[in-house]
């Protein structure tokens, strides 16, 4: 059974101020034909995605990432544009339904999660960004540098993060694209400690992307997805595909990392980016495989038990006068009445859809 999507564009201008908003009313539609969800524990099968931004504003390349839910039930999410742009950080009001510019200088934020106090933390890539782990005062807009660097080094480009019980920050340090040389020799997953001091978790994925912890603290997820470059160039030979998997790491009482496993190996597809956990410790994956885009729900033993399409199955990869659409980056849950609302990046845009199952957030 196949549905069809209807796409609004919403207008964004590169000049909004935080008081402006942007609206699906105002937009041409177009339609985009992807599957319907499986029938499973996780969503019904009448479920459906709804658009609810995407980018209009004048700049180059990139996508939407990162969305992370406030206390106040909003989601705010990065777009990363490639090049001098430095990219923007929105929020959208479920009550509402408006995008609005929180930041206009994002320094290249990616992944977004809002701590227990209620400032938001960004990981800030290269490709002239931040290459660091920020804090933001929400209310004042006042950004402040966690950390930019590991033993004297700048970090090669922090992605995506997610916090322990103890209000520990996990993140991710891979490499993607940008001109900035590499100062570290590895990647690696990292943890910033309540006294601000740097520990280095494992060094065991290639190129470590999107990161979670499970309900019980216990065991840490992170996406390999290896590309097999540091950046992004045209005029080079396509990169070499490394490592494509899900690692899962168990934690001992100190936070140390231990008894690695590969939960799923995706072999020859495009892997995960972006992930969260649901409150039955299920994981969230944002696969962006041309051939069947979506985010993949597997349980703590790595079988997969439900699959929400993103584009339309069977896309290929290799043809550039129609590169694949519908590729989801990261995802969230929100919270309160809306703790079973699964909001997803994909491409350049921000959607949502209701699900059985219920989100889980340490920090709440």
């Amino acid at each position: 059974m196949r549905a069809a999507l209807t796409v609004g564009f919403c207008m964004l201008f590169a000049g909004i101020s935080l008081a402006d908003e942007t609206s699906q009313d105002d937009a041409n539609t177009t339609a985009v034909e992807i599957p319907s969800p499986a029938e499973s524990s996780i969503v019904s099968a009448d479920a459906k995605l709804e658009l609810l931004f995407t980018r209009t504003a004048d700049i180059e390349g990139g996508l939407t990432e990162g969305p992370a839910v406030a206390p106040d039930g909003s989601i705010y999410f990065s777009d990363i544009p490639f090049g001098a742009d430095h990219g923007m950080i929105l929020r959208f009001d479920p009550a509402t339904k408006a995008t609005t510019v929180f930041a206009k200088n994002s320094h290249k934020s990616n992944g977004l999660i809002f701590n227990r106090g209620g400032q938001l933390l960004a990981c800030e890539g290269s490709d002239e960004g931040g290459r660091a782990v920020t804090r933001w005062d929400v209310e004042a807009g006042k950004r402040t540098v966690v950390t930019d660097q590991f033993d004297g080094k700048k970090y090669n480009a922090p992605n995506d993060l997610c916090l322990d019980r103890r209000g520990r920050i996990y993140f991710t340090d891979p490499r993607y694209l940008g001109e900035e040389p590499r100062e570290l020799e590895h990647r690696a997953v990292y943890r910033i400690n309540r006294t601000g001091r740097i520990v280095e978790i494992t060094r065991a994925v290639s190129k470590p992307n999107g990161i979670a912890l499970s309900p019980d603290g216990r065991t840490l997820y992170v996406a390999d997805h290896d590309n097999g470059t540091d950046k992004i160039d045209p005029t080079q030979p396509p990169p070499k595909q490394g490592a494509m998997k899900i690692h899962a790491f168990t934690m001992g009482l100190l936070g140390r990392a231990r008894n690695h496993r590969v939960l799923i190996d995706f072999k020859e597809k495009k892997g995960c980016d972006g992930m969260c956990v649901d409150a039955n410790g299920n994981i969230y994956l944002t696969i962006r495989d041309a051939g069947r885009p979506g985010v993949m729900v597997l349980n703590p033993a790595g079988e997969e038990v439900g699959f929400i399409p993103t584009g339309p199955a069977g896309q290929s990869a290799e043809d550039p006068d129609n590169p694949p659409v519908g590729l989801p980056s990261n995802v969230e849950f929100g919270i309160g009445e809306e703790q079973q609302t699964l909001y997803i990046t994909v491409d350049t845009s921000l959607y949502r859809i209701a699900l059985k199952a219920r989100g889980f957030h340490v920090q709440y």
